[in-house]
This record gives C-alpha cells, sequence and structure tokens, in this order.
C-alpha cells in the first residue's frame, strides 16, 4: 500500500469487518476476520490512520440484556487485514431483532435488492420495513455522529478533516441525517457513499414510493461512488427527473441542497497478488483427467442466472453431442438466505434442473454437472462480480477462458472475455462452444490482457481512488486531485427546461411567491426587500404583451404590494384569501361569522404566553404569523408545539414555514385554488389551452400550488435544503437563480415577433369565477 489517507476515516458498512462468536468456555467473544473486496481494501487503512469502523456487531438486543458485548483484540497471530484493527476503533451498533429483520429481510432484500437488479416483479414495498430501514439508518447516523464528536475533540487542520464512507444499499438514508446534525453541531467532516450493486434506471427506480428520500438521503454525501458509468448516469438522470436538480452529466455532479455532489464510476478490483499466491498454493483438488471442465463459482441468488446457466449447458449438449465425456460443468453455488421462501424454491428448482440433465446423459463413466465449482460468469444482473476477476487471478498455468454476462459491472471492463446473454441459449451455447475449443494462442493472448488489467486495477487501486475524489490522500506518486464544482448558473441552463415548453406563440404566466423566491429570506419581514435587479426585470416582464405577472405570498396583499412596488401586475397575499386585480377589483374569501373573535383571541394567547426571547406574533388580518427565527435553538421545540397546540385550540389550521408557525382560517383556500382562479380570471375557464405557465416558490404552502398545476405548468421549488421533499419539476438553489430565469424569459420573449394581442391581461373577474366562489361559500 504505497498511500496513506489523510485525517481519519470512519468506515460506516451494514456489517463489522470480522464475525463476532461467543465462546462458551471462555465467556467472551472471539473474532474472525471476514472475507470480501471491502475488509481487504479499507481494513488497513482504517487501521493505519487510527480511524473507525461502524457496523452491526450480529448481536440482537435481546441476546446482550443477558451477555455484555466487549469487542476483543487480534489474536497475536492474526495476519488478516483486520488485525490492525483495535477493538476501541470498533462501533458497534446494537438493533431490536424485529426491527433489523424488518430492515435487513424485509427492505434491503425484499425491496432494494431486487429492484436495484431490474427485477422489479419481485419487489416487495412495505411501509412498516420502510420504518424499519429509515429506524436502523438513523442508528447508523447517531453512532457515526458520536464517532465524529469524539474526533472533533481534537482540532484538525482543512487537509486532516475526517472522512465519512457510507457503505452500500443499507444506508442510503444515513448520509443526510449525518450532515445535517453536522452542520448544527459545527462537526467538520466529509461524507462519501459507495453502492455495491448496480444503480437501476429512472423507470424502475421510480416504481419505489419513496424514491424521492432515497435519492435526497445520497445526496446528503460530497461524492457518490458506483462501479461503472452507466450507474453513475442513471443515478444522475434520477436527480434530475425526480428530484428536479440542475446536474452535468459530461462532467457527472449533482446541484442539491446548495451544493455540488460528485458522481464517480470506481470499479472496484480484487487482491490481486493474493489470489496468485493462493492459486499457487493450492493443492490440486481434481484427480487428472481428459475432460474439460467449465468452472464458475456464485452465491444462490436468483439474480446469478444460475437456471439459465444450467439451460445453456444442457443445449450445448443437444447441439454438440460430440462433447459427451469430454466436458464436465462444476457448479458451486453457495447457501444464501436460506430462511426465505424465494430461495428455497429457487434451490428445488436446481436440483430438479441438475436431475434432469444427468439422468438425459450421464454415461457409466461420466456425469455432465458436478457438485463442485462452476467459472461460467452469466449473472442476469450483478453490480460487478469479483469471480470473473478472481478466476483471471488464478490463471497461472494453462490459461482458460472466461465467459461473461454484459449484464455485469465486470462485463463493461473485461472486453478480452467473451460476451454472452444469459438470457440467449442457443447463443451461450455457441459461445461455450468457442470457448472450448479455442486455440491456445487466441486463449493466451486474451488472459494475458485480462491479468495485465486486472493486476493494476486491483483493491488497493480502488481505496486509492476514492481517497483522492473525497480530497482526502496523502500521495507519495502523484498530486492530489482537488473538488470539481459545477460552472455557476447561467441564462443558457434554462433553454433545454423551458424554451421548448413556452414557445413562440402563447402567452406566459408568471406566478411567483414573494419571500425566498423574489426576495431573500431575512431575519424580519420587512427586511426582505426585492433587489433592484429583480425589480427592473420583473418590471419590463410586467410592461411586455405577451407577459402576465402575479405575486402569490403569505404576506397580506397589501403589504405585499407595498413591498414590490410594480403596477399592472396581480397581488395576492394570505396564500390568496385576498386577490387585488391590476384594474383595481379586489377578491377575499368569505371567512366564517366567527373568526374575527378568534383572531382576536388567538394573537392575545399567543402573544402572552410565547412572545419573548425573540419571538413574536405578526397579524395579516386573515392570517396570523408566529415567528421564532431569533428565538434560541433550544426552546425552538416547546415554542412550536404550544403555538401548534393554540391555534388548533381556536380553530385554525397550524401550517409551518422558514422559522414561523402560521394560523389559517379552516377554509378550504390556497395558493392552488387561489393560482388557479387567477388564471381563469384573467384567461377564461379554457385557460391551460390559451397560455404557458411558470411557478416558482420556495415554502411548503407552494406545494399546494405547484400540486394543482402540475401537469400544466412548469413548477419551480425555491431551496437550498437537501431534504426536503417537493412535488415540483425542478429545483432552484436560491433567490439569484430565479433571477436567472426571468432573465431568460425576459430575453427569450424578446425575440417574438410583434403581433396583434387579442387578449387583454387584465381581464376582471368574469360570471364563471364569481360562479366558482359562490358554489365555495355555498359548501360553507
Amino acid at each position: 500500500m504505497n498511500f496513506k489517507a489523510s485525517g481519519s476515516l470512519i468506515v460506516v458498512s451494514n456489517r463489522l469487518p470480522f464475525v463476532l462468536k461467543y465462546n462458551e468456555e471462555s465467556g467472551s467473544f472471539d473474532r474472525k476476520s471476514s472475507a470480501g473486496g471491502l475488509v481487504t481494501a479499507v481494513a488497513p487503512v482504517v487501521a493505519q490512520c487510527g480511524g473507525i469502523w461502524i457496523g452491526w456487531s450480529g448481536l440482537y438486543m435481546e441476546e446482550l440484556a443477558t451477555t455484555k458485548l466487549e469487542i476483543p483484540e487480534s489474536d497475536p497471530a492474526d495476519k488478516t487485514p483486520t488485525a490492525g484493527i483495535k477493538s476501541k476503533q470498533i462501533v458497534a451498533v446494537n438493533v431490536d431483532k424485529e426491527i433489523f429483520q424488518q430492515y435487513y429481510n424485509g427492505c434491503c432484500n425484499g425491496t432494494f435488492w431486487p429492484l436495484f437488479h431490474s427485477m422489479s416483479d419481485r419487489a416487495i414495498f412495505s411501509a412498516e420495513s420502510w420504518e424499519a430501514y429509515v429506524q436502523v439508518n438513523q442508528e447508523f447516523a447517531e453512532s457515526t455522529l458520536s464517532a465524529l464528536r469524539r474526533l472533533n475533540e481534537t482540532p484538525e487542520s482543512d487537509a486532516n478533516i475526517p472522512l465519512v464512507w457510507i457503505h452500500d444499499y443499507h444506508l442510503m438514508m444515513a448520509a443526510s441525517t449525518i450532515r445535517q446534525k453536522a452542520e448544527e453541531e459545527n462537526l467538520r467532516c466529509k461524507i462519501g457513499f459507495f453502492l455495491h450493486i448496480p444503480f437501476p434506471s429512472w423507470d424502475i427506480f421510480r416504481l419505489f414510493p419513496r424514491d424521492d428520500e432515497v435519492l435526497q438521503g445520497m445526496l446528503g454525501c460530497d461524492m457518490i461512488g458506483f462501479h461503472i458509468v452507466d450507474y453513475c448516469l442513471n443515478f444522475i438522470d434520477c436527480c434530475q427527473r425526480r428530484l428536479g436538480c440542475r446536474v452535468d452529466r459530461s462532467a457527472m455532479l449533482v446541484e442539491h441542497g446548495g451544493r455540488c455532489v460528485r458522481v464517480r464510476p470506481l470499479p472496484i478490483g480484487i487482491p490481486f497478488d493474493r489470489f496468485v499466491q493462493l492459486a499457487k498454493d493450492a493443492p490440486q483438488v481434481l484427480t487428472a483427467t481428459n475432460q474439460k471442465l467449465i468452472l464458475g463459482v456464485d452465491r444462490l441468488d436468483y439474480t446469478k442466472g444460475l437456471v439459465h446457466r444450467l439451460r445453456a449447458f444442457e443445449r450445448l449438449l443437444e447441439k454438440h453431442p460430440e462433447y459427451k465425456e469430454k466436458v464436465a460443468l462444476l457448479q458451486i453455488a453457495v447457501p444464501s438466505r436460506t430462511d426465505v421462501k424465494e430461495y428455497q424454491e429457487l434451490k428445488e428448482d436446481l436440483d430438479q434442473l441438475v436431475g434432469r440433465i444427468n439422468g438425459r446423459f450421464t454415461t457409466p463413466n461420466w456425469s455432465p454437472i458436478r457438485d463442485s465449482a462452476v467459472a461460467l460468469v452469466t449473472p442476469l444482473r450483478d453490480g460487478m462480480n469479483l469471480v470473473a476477476k478472481e478466476f483471471v487471478a488464478c490463471q497461472i498455468k494453462e490459461p482458460g477462458v472466461l465467459i461473461l454476462s454484459p449484464f455485469a459491472g465486470a462485463g463493461e471492463m473485461m472486453h478480452e472475455a467473451l460476451s454472452v446473454n444469459p438470457y440467449e441459449l442457443d447463443d451461450a451455447a455457441e459461445v461455450l462452444h468457442r470457448a472450448l475449443s479455442m486455440p491456445k494462442d487466441e486463449r493466451e493472448v486474451r488472459m494475458s490482457h485480462l491479468r495485465k488489467r486486472e493486476r493494476t486495477y486491483d483493491v488497493d487501486y480502488w481505496m486509492k481512488s476514492f481517497l483522492k475524489e473525497m480530497g482526502s490522500l496523502t500521495v507519495e506518486d502523484g498530486d492530489e486531485v482537488l473538488p470539481t464544482t459545477m460552472t455557476p448558473l447561467t441564462m443558457d441552463d434554462f433553454e433545454g427546461i423551458l424554451s421548448k415548453y413556452v414557445g413562440n406563440e402563447m402567452k406566459l404566466a408568471l406566478l411567483l411567491d414573494y419571500d425566498g423566491t423574489l426576495a431573500p429570506i431575512c431575519p424580519h419581514p420587512d427586511l426582505a426587500v426585492i433587489p433592484p435587479e429583480a425589480k427592473r426585470v420583473l418590471e419590463r416582464l410586467a410592461n411586455m404583451s405577451d407577459v402576465y405577472v402575479a405575486v402569490v405570498s403569505g404576506r397580506s396583499v397589501e403589504n405585499v404590494k407595498n413591498m414590490v412596488g410594480i403596477n399592472n401586475i396581480t397581488y395576492a397575499g394570505n396564500h390568496g384569501l385576498e386577490i387585488l386585480h391590476p384594474d383595481g377589483t379586489k377578491f377575499v374569501h368569505p371567512m366564517p361569522l366567527s373568526f374575527e373573535e378568534k383572531v382576536r383571541t388567538l394573537l392575545k394567547e399567543l402573544q402572552e404566553e410565547l412572545c419573548h426571547d425573540g419571538a413574536w406574533v405578526e397579524n395579516k388580518g386573515a392570517v396570523l404569523t408566529f415567528h421564532y427565527r431569533d428565538a434560541p435553538q433550544n426552546i425552538r421545540p416547546q415554542l412550536i408545539s404550544r403555538a401548534t397546540e393554540l391555534m388548533k385550540k381556536n380553530g385554525f389550521i397550524a401550517g409551518r414555514g422558514h422559522c414561523i408557525v402560521e394560523a389559517k382560517p379552516p377554509v378550504h383556500w390556497n395558493k392552488g385554488r387561489a393560482s388557479i382562479y387567477i388564471l381563469r380570471t384573467s384567461f377564461g375557464v379554457d385557460w391551460h389551452e390559451r397560455v404557458r405557465i411558470i411557478y416558482a416558490g420556495d415554502d411548503v404552502t407552494d406545494e399546494d400550488a405547484i400540486q394543482a398545476l402540475k401537469g400544466m405548468a412548469v413548477t419551480f421549488r425555491v431551496t437550498p435544503s437537501h431534504t426536503v421533499r417537493t412535488l415540483a419539476d425542478r429545483r432552484l438553489p436560491s433567490t439569484d437563480s430565479v433571477l436567472m430565469m426571468l432573465k431568460w424569459v425576459e430575453r427569450h420573449l424578446s425575440k417574438r415577433k410583434p403581433r396583434h394581442n387579442s387578449l387583454s391581461r387584465n381581464t376582471p373577474p368574469g360570471k364563471q369565477i364569481l360562479t366558482l366562489v359562490e358554489t365555495d361559500t355555498d359548501k360553507k
């Protein structure tokens, strides 16, 4: 290992790097190093930099009630990769058995495993298992934060910031929690993630009901690694299409929550030299024979294509009877999840298929399939498949031939292998025939190239590549790779989003929130002033014949009009309860008769009980807003809880916003209903056929409008948060990006040729609208 990590490394994995087994004689636990590339590559780095490994102990809370868990030190004679990790470097996560079963067998292996392997028909979607998944991820996040607090007690330089490395589909929600709390507590860290299985395409991934939460959980990281470029592009595509993130596919970047997240292909390797030595030291297991062996090793899993492989071998014997008594298929299928019915049925199917093939072709001195090993690597879907790489490393004498499915990640780089589609039985049989009859010189040249590549890009190279991408590598033979960021947002970014939709013929309606959209969020509402440049652009747009502008705000209608200060546009206040049209006509939503008295009562209770330590109440007439932005962090939860309780007690609807709780009247009216009203008022009942619409807002109240206009407008959610859920088509990180969007609209519409304006933008409310309001009133 010719490199070392700068700073401490915290590895967060579903399992510890070794297995703990209770020793009845000693009354303590013994530890045995786990196999696999992850442990081989990462454990020595954790040991060398004094890092921490966080993982499930393998024990349930019920077991620990009677047995005290003390992590043992390694045996002095231990030469495995985990030998250098001290017990103090281990953090064991312990979980209740029922919760863990729902998390592991339910969500991880019942949902994510088949879904991410593009086998959605096998996926089971359960709300209970998802809740368990989130809960266990929270447990891992809390353990990670405890480790970070410990490391942050000793200040480190900017070059030695602790690195948190989260692994695999078991822990896709942990990063967002770690980041959020680390930022709140000012804990310095960098967060990376690596997925060891495929990441599916958008049409598959979107089947998961909480797909947006999974994406946002992963985007809590600074860098996300996948095996191959295809998985990276699938992930980036999902971020853009589901979350509305700004992305750069060529640079593999995703902008989310005000940060730029790097997405990188980091194909994992194997400890090549170790396998070479194992091959040299291995005793001969099979007796000398003239038979050729087709080799392969797999876990007993439906993704590995074992049934298809056996049928392909059967087809080979049917089409090429000359191989009888000359070829044998050696199959090892390591038992997996034997308590799951689906895997039990798979084993029964394989047993029956083996029996059938042997029954058809067996001769007195030859059985075509033996219970030994398999080297035909033909999974239906696989993240990488290290068996293919291990087979190559072990070819130290007579070179063999690697047959590899293109649906394994390894198929993307092991080009000298013979590629075979496991679903095509006839083709697979012919590829087997070609491999069995391949001349030695061709076998040698193919295997030579394969071995050279795997020796170069081994597991140490993978580890080094990850550390370089994270900027956490002290390099002895090269320069540190600096973080990559996206270019600043420009008007051209909106060309692909809006150009085709806005077009060159139809009018455009701009419906915009005020606070956090046109004007930055400020400590006090009076300080939230629209920037001069944004105001000038908005004024010019308001004077264009093809543009209609409405500002839809939570402020009172008079207040928002004064703050914007532009004539000839529509203003909607109190989330649309009051609407002021450019011609002076005004709509006010009817209120219950007892409403005014309830407003006075609630205002008095809030002022007397909660207006302290910087908290205060804003009276907007139809709406009361309780502000707690200036209140200390430690008392905010109590203020929020009590304000909500008082609002509900007095018959109001309590809604959360940016450091506020709003008391809204109990009427079925919101920004969504108000937006539809404004559009019908100005463009008629067939407005959706006569006007293009852009809506932009930053708050949860804007989601009502985003939902109401879904499919009939292009919608933007303005948010720097990496955990906000939204139905918007796109996300924008700040008010500056809203300004950039407005500039694009101005530029685009300025290119239009002048034409006759047949529809007035200032049409006053008509009969249709009055009928709608009367109907709503009647319902009350």
